[in-house]
Formats: structure tokens, sequence, C-alpha cells
């Protein structure tokens, strides 16, 4: 090489060994500069979207982020929060004539179903000693039958419920002050 800079690119007035001229490599050398900014601009946008959740624009094929049918947002809830029981539970509940038959579901109607997992009782409240008595009779083919349709171990008991009461309380008008109850008048 000489010492007059030729064949070194970017020098005033050199021409490159390979025929280019100066306008020549400013236009590779400018070509090569967008390329660059554009890659910086498309890493920079990346991150931003990355930052605002993804940022995937919408497109003429279907994504996750696409409108869903009620059910199957509502499946999707119920699978991710781990109701599967509950919501079994639930739907028995709503078809609880269909269950048990027409008669037991106009005497008895379920009121509670506790879902932990050592526990899983359903409760049935009936409205005759008479209705209750039969329910705790067919309660083990009762338990058999709900697990057949809501997968097995989803009810462990039945816990039945008589009709209530009156109320045992001893704060009525013609309570006298300062008594404690039934006991204090022969005391």
């Amino acid at each position: 090489m000489s010492g007059t800079g030729q064949g070194l690119p970017g020098t005033p007035g050199a021409a490159g060994q390979d025929g280019a001229s100066g306008v020549d490599l400013a236009r590779v050398a400018l070509r090569a500069a967008k390329e660059q900014a554009r890659a910086r601009g498309a890493a920079a946008r990346d991150r931003k979207q990355a930052r605002r959740g993804g940022g995937l624009r919408s497109g003429a094929r279907a994504d996750g982020r696409d409108p869903q049918p009620l059910g199957a947002a509502i499946n999707r809830l119920i699978t991710e929060r781990g109701w599967e029981a509950p919501a079994a539970v639930g739907g028995v509940m709503g078809r609880w004539p269909q269950i048990v038959g027409e008669d037991l579901a106009r005497h008895c109607a379920p009121v509670h179903y506790d879902e932990e997992p050592d526990q899983r009782v359903l409760t049935v409240s009936c409205d005759s000693t008479a209705w209750a008595t039969q329910l705790r009779l067919l309660a083990p083919r009762l338990v058999a039958r709900l697990n057949e349709d809501l997968g097995q171990g989803t009810v462990r008991m039945i816990k039945v419920l008589g009709p209530g009461g009156p109320r045992r309380g001893y704060g009525g008008p013609l309570r006298a002050p300062g008594s404690t109850g039934p006991g204090d008048t022969y005391g």
C-alpha cells in the first residue's frame, strides 16, 4: 500500500479497488445505517410492547385475545380457579328433582355443600321428620348416585336436617327483670 490512502474506504477522493466511487460508498453506508436504525427501532418497539402485555396486534387469524363464547370463558374460569366440584354440586342443586324424584324433591331440598377435601358434605333440609327419616335411609344410595354424576369422592356424606322448631329463648315480653331463665324461680 502506498501512503496516498488509496483503497481505504471513506478517505476523500479515494476510489475503491473494486471500482466503487465515493457516491456508491455513501449509498452503501446510508443503507447500512438505515438497516441498523430500523433494527434498533424494532427492538425498542418490541420491548415497549412486551411491557404493555405482549403488544401483538390482532390479525385475521384467531388468537387468545379474541372474544370467546360465554360458556367457554366460564368453563376456563372454573378450571383455572379449581371450582370444578362446587360448580358440579351447584348443578346438582339445580337438577335436584331429576336426581331424587319429584316426591322427595317436594319435601327435601339441598341447602349447603362443604367443599373441604376432608369433609365434602351435602346438607339437605326436610320439611318433616318423616321425610328426614326417609332421606336418611336413602342417603347411601343417594351418595352413590351423586358420585356417579359428579365424579368419585365429590360427596362423601349427606347431612339431613329435620324441620326447624320454634325459637327457644327467654327474651319474651313477659320476662321478669333480672331473671336468668326458668331455673331462678325455685332458687
